[in-house]
């Protein structure tokens, strides 16, 4: 069985830490459906990749299934979410409570599977105050105070762009070192501090790029 205390080796290509949020979204599903005990063929069909990705991805971590039944679901799952640090809560705070900002605090309200929005802010002044999906909206000038007091970890941005590298320096001088950015700007930061792109243009690109690429001209 997986070991998510011991990892073989510490270095693990980000491709395998998406592919593993894909596994443990595929397991769920199977769980769902009272699966119990899954063989790694199936399993790979249903995550879209090779069996033998499957077995290295899962080998960083160590040693797991059985040999001729295949991986217990629900224990590959626990094993995963303990591995990746998702068994437990994570803090955020919300940057930007326009569209997009009033979408993503609905969805992940919705579906937080421990990662948990605390507080949003804004520098609208016209904002300040209202109530979004249960939360009241902060100023900006209040992003320190409130990662202090509630030990948010991560920052997520959902500004327009122009707005994302004032947003993203008051996450950091706040001590934030984890940045979601949904806003369409890079953003400038120190080494110590991780930023991940979200850009569903990166998306839609590919697909457009696979559809040409398929020999499909019907536009």
């Amino acid at each position: 069985m997986l070991d998510p205390n011991t990892l073989k080796n510490k270095h693990i290509p980000p491709a395998t830490i998406k592919r593993l949020s894909t596994y443990v979204q595929v397991l769920e599903d199977l769980a769902r459906d009272n699966i119990k005990v899954i063989s790694s063929v199936p399993l790979a069909e249903a995550c879209g990749v090779q069996s033998s990705q499957i077995r290295k991805d899962l080998a960083y971590f160590g040693e797991f299934g059985i040999r001729g039944v295949g991986y217990h679901v629900k224990s590959l799952i626990q094993a995963i979410t303990s591995a990746l640090g998702i068994d437990r809560e994570w803090p955020m705070i919300l940057v930007g409570v326009g569209n997009l900002g009033r979408a993503m605090i609905n969805h992940l309200s919705a579906n937080a599977q421990g990662f948990v929005i605390k507080a949003i802010f804004d520098c609208d002044p016209f904002k300040i105050g209202e109530k979004v999906h249960g939360f009241e909206v902060y100023p900006t000038q209040e992003i320190k105070h409130i990662v202090d007091a509630l030990g948010i970890v991560i920052g997520i941005i959902t500004t327009p762009p122009e707005r994302a590298q004032r947003a993203a320096q008051f996450l950091i001088d706040a001590g934030i070192t984890s940045i979601l950015n949904f806003a369409k700007a890079r953003l400038k930061v120190p080494e110590t501090v991780q930023v991940e792109y979200v850009d569903f243009f990166r998306h839609m690109y590919a697909l457009a790029f696979k559809h040409i690429q398929a020999g499909r001209h019907d536009l």
